[in-house]
């Protein structure tokens, strides 16, 4: 439960897209949504591919949220892993804090009450009351009168209540991609190939000790308006952005503003904690992309045909992680720069052999 709750908070940062602007002061009117969630079967963006040495790693864009109604197409996905020698899964981080099955039940109470405010303070004595009148809007219509949610702490109410306003605009977290890949790796007996940083924690109880004192800092601010600047302004920005993947148009795709800051804003809000710090907790952003490039090279030497997925806000940005490819001797290519032009040094299209599933 301890190492539960420590990825929960590290893992919150990442999980919302951030479509938001400068924060405004004072109550904002919220956006009622002008934009058609797309339904039906869909194709997705297609896939990047970073060559080298004969090698292909085929690297698929996700998105999230997705719209909830659709079917993913995803015939030329399935070819790949058809013929992939791994599976790797997104950057990321895993926590490991060594602990067994019952000492973990014992820690369950302290980590559920470390995601409330410290002193039992509920969110209208621990936020600026211009940002709590915006809170109170937002709430009232996404979650009714919860009030469970006003006594935890600003990251983890903020992030439910953009869950609820996600699912009341037709949008879902997960269900879409993950499903057909854990299909075919079923279908061949294939395990994913460990990509994520593992961090361990050897205190986890006075780790959770120490974060319940923690009390609200400014990057939780900026963590939790941003997110209020999302649901009141952006969800329709957000629709647009789904519909996009969904039908594989990458030129809109490429339009659209990047969520990288206010991720790395909710992201501060925890690598800033005297918890965090104290544990060697910092710098993780830099921590999970060294891992995950260190598998990509040893996977990809070791196979033909790769397969990884990535945010495709990651894979749009410049100077993220296919920059880092590139430096390292990768030729990487965008879904629509190869598909009517095979290099001659990667495996051509017709032999990745059709997927049975």
């Amino acid at each position: 439960m301890a190492a539960r709750m420590m990825a929960l908070l590290l893992s919150l940062a990442g999980a919302l897209p951030a479509m938001a602007q400068e924060s405004a002061a004072g109550a904002t009117p919220v956006v009622d949504m002008d934009a058609v969630v797309v339904t039906g079967v869909q194709p997705g963006p297609g896939m990047w591919r970073a060559v080298r040495d004969g090698h292909a790693l085929y690297i698929l864009g996700t998105q999230s949220p997705l719209p909830r109604g659709i079917t993913w197409q995803a015939s030329e996905t399935r070819e790949v892993l058809a013929q992939a020698g791994a599976v790797l899964g997104p950057p990321g981080v895993t926590i490991n804090a060594d602990i067994g099955f019952f000492r973990g039940l014992t820690l369950a109470p302290s980590a559920f009450k470390a995601m409330k405010n410290p002193d039992g303070e509920t969110l209208d004595e621990v936020l600026p009351p211009e940002i709590y009148a915006r809170w109170s809007v937002l709430k009232q219509r996404y979650l009714g009168r919860d009030r469970g949610v006003e006594k935890k702490r600003p990251l983890i109410a903020v992030y439910e209540l953009y869950k609820a306003a996600l699912k009341d605009n037709g949008l879902r977290e997960g269900g879409v991609v993950g499903p057909v890949i854990d299909k075919a790796l079923k279908e061949r007996g294939l395990e994913r190939t460990p990509a994520l940083l593992a961090l361990k924690i050897d205190d986890p109880r006075e780790a959770i000790a120490d974060f319940r004192k923690e009390g609200l800092k400014p990057e939780d601010l900026a963590c939790f308006s941003g997110t209020l600047d999302i649901i009141e302004r952006d969800l329709p920005q957000i629709v647009a952005r789904a519909n996009a993947w969904a039908v594989g148009d990458l030129d809109a795709l490429r339009t659209m503003p990047s969520g990288r800051d206010q991720v790395l804003a909710c992201l501060s809000a925890w690598t800033r904690t005297e918890t965090a710090r104290k544990r060697g907790l910092v710098d993780i952003d830099a921590r999970i992309r060294d891992s995950w490039l260190a598998t990509v090279d040893a996977t990809v030497a070791a196979h033909p045909v790769s397969f990884a997925t990535m945010s495709i806000d990651e894979l749009l940005r410049d100077g993220g992680y296919l920059a880092e490819l590139q430096r390292r001797g990768y030729r990487v290519e965008a879904p629509d720069e190869y598909e009517d032009d095979e290099p001659a040094d990667a495996p051509p299209a017709d032999a990745i052999a059709p997927s049975p599933l």
